[in-house]
């Protein structure tokens, strides 16, 4: 009884003004009370000096390595996470727009763009929010549940660049390793898989605007087809990370299965600050990392390695830490008194899809996603008692690949993805303002006025941007958050590939499928963007360049790569060059982004990292 009340207390905070209503919240903790009473994470407290191996970061990549590095039972294991634990509130899909900005994420943002190259400019002081997971689980605690693997020759192009074991047919069995489809129709395919410990399903619920939005795609000739198959083009009703109704994140499904084994310790709420190395200085020995220090509840501890330290603190973090400890570029490290070990480009090739935020149209039925809709007592019941209803679903009910007229021109390399979602920035209160960062001016003159009509939205994403930018340190201190500058638009045709993909978009709505809704675009232009012809594309790209939209993928800031790329920070087995005992496995490591939403494929470089090893270490 005591641990129902200090965890509905600990709930008050998401029931505060404009949030969630409370009988809501109560219910939500009631049901994650009932199914998972003795099921959660032990936090260590006493942490021994020495393991074998040391996992930075518990979040997509790091739970997956912790669960196979502590199936050799000879082995130890410890993970460090920065945050704490899932709650109640994280394991219902639909109360995802509430998780960013609260403790569960870094809640970093970009720097402000030149002037020369601007965008993010409908958000406050012109910088995008960018949150990242700080919570076990990580980003997959914080996300839109969505699977998607990718494009089959984004890994086959990885391995073209000199990184021999990534081809698509190298990763595909680390795919099916961690599924368990709950999709009979899925499941019994070659590119599917049960029995893994990461749930993949539907959402039980949907809004008839998901079948409308799939007709559609057929409409413009595409089919409706598994986007995870053979070919990636089509439109097809989301598959999702998703257990019973509720979020299954990488903790849930890596972590909580094996937290009675007696050779891995997880300790929470401890942020690494160094990497610690050994040998190198002209001598003999080879530069080895022997370990970290980290701070927890104010005090700092240091661990040692006997094998590997294992750096899976995300695209963001990752370089981050490795540039703290004196690995990375050295002049930027010189000119913040950092003394560099070894000189790499850290940091280097920040890659990130981008599109369109609130492109928004309105039909006339109700029967949209909206805030007012899901907050009753009947369906949080239907939530609670039989794991379905609106609180089932993440919000984005549909996906589809599509070709613009500059995507390669066998049409099975799409360049641009859709996220569907029936509801807009308008649908939520003013919550989606607020993780978004939009200016009041902005939101208060094209959404506000819509805080009672119907309304449906497509986030145009680009999936393979020439544009790169770069993380930086703005210094020594590892508390402090770093320099973010996705530099995005820099490439011309990055902006003319999502204007093709925006006039895409508009066909959608145009289709029979959505026009028995009398579906019909938001005529309100961008402020900003008044000087252009609406929908022209000179009104198009400075649309983009001020509600920038990102759906929070950064990737490869610790490129992998042959001996003969400059641009390489980790070799085909993810180890850091020049650098014994220390690997990096996560998002940072992907040479190119991957054409989708990067979850699964993480979890996949887990899969395979872990693998890795197990086959170094039995040599």
């Amino acid at each position: 009884m005591a641990s129902l009340i200090s965890g509905a207390m600990s709930s008050a905070a998401w029931t505060g003004a404009g949030m969630i209503p409370v009988f809501v919240v109560g219910l939500a903790y009631l049901r994650y009370s009932m199914y998972d009473p003795e099921s959660r994470v032990v936090d260590v407290l006493e942490v021994r000096d020495e393991y074998d191996f040391i996992v930075v970061g518990a979040g997509s990549a790091g739970a997956v390595i912790a669960n196979r590095l502590s199936e050799m039972q000879n082995w130890t294991v410890l993970v460090l996470e920065a945050g704490g634990d899932e709650t109640e509130i994280s394991d219902v899909p639909s109360f995802v727009g509430y998780l960013q900005l609260s403790d569960m994420d870094w809640q970093y943002k970009t720097a402000p763009p030149s002037s020369d190259n601007p965008y993010c400019l409908a958000m406050v002081h012109d910088r995008c929010n960018w949150p990242r997971g700080k919570v076990l689980g990580g980003s997959s605690v914080l996300n839109a549940m969505v699977y998607v693997r990718g494009n089959q020759r984004d890994y086959d192009m990885w391995a073209a660049a000199g990184n021999p074991g990534w081809a698509y047919a190298d990763v595909l069995p680390y795919f099916l390793k961690s599924e368990d489809n709950r999709n009979p129709y899925l499941a019994r395919t070659k590119y599917h898989a049960r029995g893994g410990y990461l749930t993949v399903s539907e959402a039980p619920w949907r809004t008839p605007l998901a079948t409308a939005f799939v007709a559609a795609g057929e409409e413009l000739g595409y089919q409706n087809r598994d986007i995870n198959g053979q070919y990636q083009n089509g439109f097809m009703l989301t598959q999702t990370t998703t257990r019973r109704g509720s979020r299954c994140s990488t903790a849930k499904a890596f972590l909580r299965p094996i937290r009675l084994r007696p050779n891995i310790h997880v300790s929470m709420h401890s942020q690494v600050t160094r990497i610690h190395f050994s040998g190198g200085n002209g001598g003999s020995d080879k530069l080895r990392a022997t370990g970290v220090t980290y701070l927890r509840n104010g005090k700092r501890r240091t661990v040692t390695a006997r094998k590997e330290v294992i750096l899976s603190a995300g695209a963001i973090g990752s370089p981050q830490l490795l540039m703290v400890s004196g690995v990375g570029p050295a002049d930027h490290l010189t000119e913040l008194g950092i003394k560099p070990v070894v000189d790499l480009k850290v940091g280097h090739n920040l890659q990130d899809h981008v599109g369109l935020g609130g492109l928004t149209f309105l039909i006339d039925d109700p029967i949209t996603f909206k805030k007012s809709r899901f907050t009753s007592a009947s369906v949080a019941l239907d939530y609670i008692m039989n794991e379905r209803g609106p609180l089932t679903s993440s919000g984005v009910e549909g996906l589809a690949f599509v070709n613009t007229k500059y995507a390669d021109p066998s049409g099975e390399f799409p360049d641009i993805q859709f996220h569907f979602a029936p509801s807009s920035v308008n649908s939520d209160g003013d919550q989606i303002r607020k993780i978004t960062g939009l200016r009041d001016a902005v939101y208060n003159t094209v959404y506000k006025p819509l805080v009672n009509a119907e309304t449906w939205t497509l986030l145009p994403l680009l999936l393979r941007p020439k544009s790169s930018g770069w993380v930086r340190l703005k210094s020594k201190n590892p508390l402090a958050h770093p320099i973010i500058e996705p530099n995005y638009f820099a490439h011309r045709e990055d902006v003319q590939v999502l204007v093709d993909g925006i006039r895409i978009a508009f066909n959608v709505s145009n289709t029979a499928a959505f026009r028995k809704y009398n579906s019909r675009p938001l005529l309100t232009p961008m402020p900003g963007c008044k000087k252009f012809e609406l929908f022209s594309d000179e009104y198009w790209e400075c649309a983009l360049r001020h509600f920038t939209f990102t759906i929070y993928h950064p990737a490869g800031t610790c490129k992998m790569g042959p001996d003969t790329d400059p641009d390489a920070v980790v070799d085909h087995r993810l180890r850091v060059r020049g650098i014994d005992g220390l690997r990096v496995i996560d998002a940072s490591i992907m040479p190119n982004i991957i054409s989708g939403n990067p979850n699964a494929p993480v979890i996949m470089i887990g899969e395979k990292g872990a693998d890795m090893i197990k086959k170094d270490w039995s040599s």
